[in-house]
């Protein structure tokens, strides 16, 4: 991923109105950032439990997407995140939705999917082991390559009705 600004950073999201970009926590070691081992950012908002932030690049731009955290806790013993593909304990995977941009959004319509909790996909998928004795066993460079795919696949997903 290219470096980022942080008015290039906020300025990437496209289903945030001004008022949530003002709002934003950046993440605590943003001046940090390595940005040529990141696939994509992705961060929850450390002031408010129930937002998180993806961005992506999208045909080689940034594409920031604001996300909503679902309530609640799960029952479930395990579940897997559809992003890095990794089998979790139930609590540390959660649906999080986010607002379609452009008039769809506007509207009330929103995308979904089920993802690590703490949005740490970009680290797991990079462990040299799977996280279960379940999980597909590829290599592991093919599962940073599915999850940066599927990452791209979700963020265009919310700019589908925006074009």
């Amino acid at each position: 991923m290219r470096p980022l600004t942080e008015s290039e950073l906020r300025g990437s999201f496209v289903n945030a109105d001004p008022a949530d970009v003002a709002l934003m926590a950046l993440p605590h070691d943003f001046v940090l950032t390595e940005w040529d081992h990141l696939d994509f950012l992705a961060w929850r908002d450390p002031r408010s439990r129930g937002r998180g932030y993806i961005v992506a690049e999208v045909d080689g731009t940034p594409t920031g997407v604001l996300l909503r955290a679902a309530e609640g806790s799960s029952r479930a013993r395990s579940a897997f995140c559809n992003i890095c593909r990794t089998m979790q304990p139930g609590n540390q995977v959660s649906l999080f939705t986010a607002r379609e941009a452009g008039t769809a959004g506007a509207h009330g319509d929103s995308v979904g999917t089920y993802m690590c909790a703490d949005l740490s996909c970009h680290e797991n998928v990079r462990l040299a082991m799977p996280l279960a004795p379940n999980e597909y066993r590829g290599s592991v460079d093919m599962k940073i390559d599915g999850t940066k795919r599927r990452t791209r696949e979700f963020v265009a997903r919310v700019l589908e009705t925006a074009a």
